[in-house]
């Protein structure tokens, strides 16, 4: 049965060596030799060719090189640089109270912003018709309508930035052959995403749009909307960032140990609650939650509030209760800090890599810088510049518990 070539060529001069080459391949090939092994192609296995010819006397299959793979990663990361501009500026949208401002939703027709008076007096028009207008704002000027249509324009314009960021790039790297199989499924899976993100939006606007006459609240989107919405994005963000990690970074070979298998296991955890953590701080400004009880430690003059569980049934308190939202985020933020700050001096007993050093050390900074803008935030009544940077700070920890599990990641054998 005649055995699999695999033949990696170190320096092509042009297409004429191949056509010298092929040849050669053929006839070794018919009388059963063999080149180098038959082991899987992985990614940076070949770090100085420009492709691989594979003959199976099918053809041959370019796989990609160590360069196509740094300008994978490199795009990757600028498109997780673009989802967090759009978290961050999600946020100031959502704490200006401008996200309702835009009633209509047009992929193209709406990049076209009003020019005239009488153009952005037919908007103002239509915004008057619904629920926030009426309740909320009905003392509202046109320049302060205004104000709020260019803060939500902006969140909307830079949601078509991302998709075009990863959408065009992605076809063009399919085009040349830069992605390998498994990082093709991953692309497809990332443009998805970010398609359903943007119509999640919109899913999520329309229920501040809804009039509800049997309630007596101010108009806001729902919590559970706002929620998903914050966590799709975290999703795409994280996967971005994790996949342009593992393409630009050099891969530790750290000995395995029991100490090692723990610190890994401690940093994928931590990662976790530090995503748990970001996506409760939906639930607290979907309810205006960080408007309850504006003292720390304690909520008030106790430790635990009475008014904890005022809905029913009881599951109801954890989403749709302010008292209740707000005391699971310091829970969550306390047991994040608790965490990273473990996770740091359990790292100082381990010899680790430098870059590795680095991201705890920048891990439980962020931690505690965090944890300070999130009280100085609740003290303060909740001021836009700080919150938003409260907002930001979140992802900027993440970033730090993503770079850190990358810096810790198995070597595969």
């Amino acid at each position: 049965m005649q055995r699999l070539c695999l033949m990696p060529v170190k320096a092509l001069m042009g297409s004429s060596c191949l056509q010298l080459l092929a040849p050669r391949a053929a006839r070794r090939a018919q009388c059963g030799c063999t080149y180098g092994t038959r082991h899987p192609w992985r990614p940076g296995q070949y770090s100085t060719v420009s492709e691989v010819a594979l003959q199976s006397g099918r053809g041959t299959v370019s796989l990609p090189s160590k360069a196509a793979e740094r300008m994978v990663g490199r795009w990757l990361l600028m498109c997780s640089g673009t989802v967090a501009g759009a978290v961050i500026l999600g946020g100031v949208t959502r704490l200006t109270e401008s996200g309702l401002s835009m009633v209509d939703w047009h992929l193209i027709k709406e990049m076209k912003p009003p020019t005239s008076q009488e153009e952005w007096e037919a908007e103002f028009q239509k915004y008057q018709q619904f629920p926030e207008f009426k309740i909320l704002n009905h003392d509202m000027t046109l320049a302060e309508f205004k104000f709020i249509w260019y803060m939500e324009y902006s969140h909307r314009m830079w949601g078509r930035i991302v998709g075009l960021a990863y959408i065009l790039p992605a076809a063009y790297f399919w085009r040349k052959g830069w992605l390998s199989r498994g990082m093709k499924g991953r692309v497809l899976a990332l443009c998805g995403l970010v398609c359903f993100q943007g119509l999640l939006g919109w899913y999520m606007v329309k229920s501040g749009l809804e009039e509800k006459p049997d309630s007596s609240d101010i108009p806001r989107v729902s919590q559970y909307r706002l929620a998903a919405h914050l966590g799709s994005a975290l999703v795409l963000y994280c996967a971005s960032l994790w996949t342009s990690l593992s393409l630009l970074l050099p891969q530790h070979k750290l000995p395995e140990s029991r100490q090692l298998l723990w610190l890994r296991r401690l940093a994928h955890g931590t990662a976790g609650l530090v995503f748990l953590t970001a996506l409760s701080g939906a639930f607290v400004a979907g309810l205006d939650a960080g408007l309850v009880y504006n003292s720390f430690p304690k909520m008030g003059e106790s430790w635990i509030p009475e008014d904890l569980f005022t809905f029913s049934p009881t599951l109801r308190n954890v989403f749709e209760n302010p008292t209740m939202v707000q005391f699971d985020h310091r829970i969550l933020g306390i047991t994040s800090v608790t965490a990273i700050t473990a996770l740091y001096f359990l790292s100082r007993r381990i010899p680790l890599p430098r870059r590795a050093k680095v991201a705890a050390v920048t891990l439980l900074a962020l931690a505690y810088t965090q944890a300070a803008l999130g009280i100085s935030t609740l003290l303060l009544y909740v001021p836009t510049p700080l919150a938003a940077t409260h907002q930001s700070g979140s992802l900027a920890l993440l970033s730090a518990a993503l770079w850190l599990m990358s810096e810790l990641r198995r070597v595969p054998k």
